[in-house]
């Protein structure tokens, strides 16, 4: 596995690679892997020639008194876990290299980032366009996968490529599971023992919407006080906010008569954790 720092480089490199007729993959992180970073690198493996991952922290998606200062990093950790998965070259530039002195672009999406966490989290979603932007014209790839938790993030992706006609194709995989339910995300190392088993209470609703919709639930303001009952009954739980949405859009919907996706965050002590699930009406007609 090579391990590339600076832009130039890994440009180079994936020029080199398209020229030689290569099909780059790519897995943008930032880092503390985990077995769903892992499903992702799989599929890459799968789908492309070359597999590119970047670990970048990338502080311009933190808001003040957010966690970008303790966020979880283990760089040797991650190059091992990379190169068992196939990885064929690990991206880790610096925040100078990325935002150097004087830089001042940054690129919004505008309407799909308005809802659900982008209320609580004004300038994240900015954050997250500019960096991903900025790196898919580094690393030059084909296809770009990303996980389905963050189902915002990649709805905004989506939009941002559509939008800006990106020569990259957005792939979607499915949220990579504890065997309790607990989607798997580098933040849950925050939690301590009562709250990891506390943190539990968002997949459990969100089995309970599931329920709901296959015993023939449209109504969402019913399903959402469903859902919000079970997290209630957590005393470490905070709910920041449980919505049901238009799955392209992500405005709120009051009948469920399209896909629809239960997008939730929740605060369990002081750790921020996010968590969804897709109603798909074509498994039911």
């Amino acid at each position: 596995m090579d391990i590339i720092t600076g832009i130039k480089e890994m440009q180079d490199f994936s020029r080199r690679a398209r020229g030689e007729g290569k099909i780059i993959a790519f897995v943008p992180t930032m880092g503390y892997l985990h077995q769903g970073h892992v499903s992702l690198m799989e599929e890459g493996k799968r789908r492309g020639d070359v597999l590119v991952m970047s670990i970048f922290v990338n502080p311009t998606q933190f808001g003040a008194g957010e966690d970008y200062e303790r966020y979880p990093r283990d760089l040797e950790r991650d190059q091992r876990l990379a190169q068992g998965a196939g990885v064929d070259v690990l991206f880790a530039p610096t925040v100078a290299e990325m935002y150097p002195q004087g830089y001042q672009s940054y690129l919004d999406v505008e309407e799909v980032t308005r809802h659900l966490c982008g209320l609580s989290r004004p300038t994240h979603f900015r954050g997250v366009t500019t960096v991903v932007c900025k790196l898919f014209n580094i690393v030059k790839p084909h296809l770009a996968i990303f996980g389905e938790k963050d189902f915002q993030q990649l709805v905004t992706i989506r939009r941002m490529v559509v939008d800006l006609n990106l020569e990259v194709e957005i792939v979607g995989m499915p949220t990579y599971r504890e065997e309790d339910g607990l989607a798997m995300s580098s933040r849950n190392q925050y939690l301590s023992p009562d709250e990891r088993k506390a943190a539990c209470c968002l997949s459990r609703s969100l089995r309970k919407a599931q329920e709901l919709f296959e015993r023939g639930e449209r109504n969402a303001e019913r399903m959402v006080k469903e859902v919000r009952k079970i997290i209630e009954t957590e005393k470490l739980a905070t709910i920041d906010y449980v919505k049901i949405c238009d799955s392209n859009t992500l405005k709120d919907l009051e009948y469920i008569d399209q896909e629809a996706v239960v997008a939730l965050a929740v605060k369990i002590g002081k750790t921020r954790l996010i968590d969804n699930t897709v109603l798909n009406l074509l498994h039911f007609k």
